[in-house]
């Protein structure tokens, strides 16, 4: 039996959407200063920091079981320094608003791999048929061209794209932190996550040479406080009452967000085949979430049965 949403997940679903379409804004005004590496390093560290000082000022404590640390190092891999180093790189290449529709595929992903790795989230006909169309609306939205050659457009597509299919990964392991408090499955997880890959920042971009603006340091503090910190901890509480696909359904909501502060802030100007393939992949997480079918199927038969009172 797939997992419901109730009203109050609906509600935190919405407010994560907006947090999590501010983060392609805010990465985009941190790249002009910084590399991806340091901004994906800043992201996590600055957010760990947040919420273990948050769970220790609320009388919590951080667990110091190996075996669950081990599973931070997991989650922190699959759902952060994977897919944030994608999307910071392939936004280097790519508009922010393109990159959140393309990101909008992870429940299309995340609806096959629950079908085949748990048994509470399977496959049914409306849902297979949201896959195809989430993944026509990725065809038209990378278009023809790119059968061409992948040039770094094209390679900056093909990386958001990966980075939701590692979100899709996260949230069915992220399973297993139902029990744990959610600020401090997030602490745990954006520790690990720092922990791994600080080394690589510090090897590559040296950003101890940097002198980011205000602009910038305003841009990574939104990332890590809002999008990050807060957001996590919505994430944490969601996926524990309502699953992993209800909860990365999240991502049918973040493109409008993302594609507005695109458009308002940094002047983007997407092409029709970003609204095409948007809606397209919208249709295919409507199929998926089921619940506008059914009131659909439901209503002729309400209308019916009141004609013939």
């Amino acid at each position: 039996m797939n997992p419901t949403m109730s009203s109050r997940d609906w509600l935190l679903l919405l407010v994560l959407s907006v947090l999590w379409g501010g983060s392609f804004f805010f990465v985009e005004v941190a790249l002009a200063e910084l590399g991806p590496l340091t901004v994906v390093t800043g992201r996590v560290a600055l957010a760990a920091a947040a919420l273990i000082g948050l769970v220790y000022l609320g009388g919590g404590r951080m667990p110091g079981a190996p075996r669950l640390w081990g599973a931070f190092l997991v989650m922190g891999a699959l759902n952060n320094l994977i897919p944030f180093s994608l999307i910071a790189w392939g936004q280097v290449h790519i508009d922010s608003g393109l990159a959140s529709i393309l990101n909008a595929t992870t429940p299309l992903f995340t609806v096959v791999l629950a079908h085949f790795l748990t048994a509470e989230e399977r496959l049914t006909p409306g849902r297979l048929a949201g896959v195809l169309l989430g993944l026509s609306g990725v065809a038209v939205l990378i278009g023809p061209e790119a059968l061409a050659g992948l040039g770094l457009a094209g390679l900056g597509q093909v990386a958001v794209l990966a980075a939701a299919l590692s979100y899709a990964f996260a949230g069915i392991f992220g399973r297993r932190f139902k029990g744990l408090p959610p600020a401090v499955a997030a602490a745990g997880m954006l520790t690990a996550t720092t922990v791994m890959i600080l080394p690589l920042a510090l090897a590559v971009e040296r950003p101890w040479s940097l002198s980011p603006s205000g602009e910038t340091w305003g841009a990574m503090l939104g990332l890590a406080l809002l999008s990050t910190a807060v957001a996590y901890q919505i994430y944490f509480r969601i996926l524990a009452s309502a699953g992993a696909t209800n909860l990365l359904l999240v991502t049918f909501l973040i493109p409008v967000s993302a594609l507005l502060l695109g458009v308002l802030v940094l002047g983007e100007r997407p092409q029709w085949t970003a609204f095409a393939g948007m809606a397209l992949i919208f249709a295919g997480l409507a199929a998926v979430d089921g619940r506008l079918l059914s009131r659909l199927r439901r209503r002729p038969v309400s209308d019916a049965a009141r004609r013939s009172v």
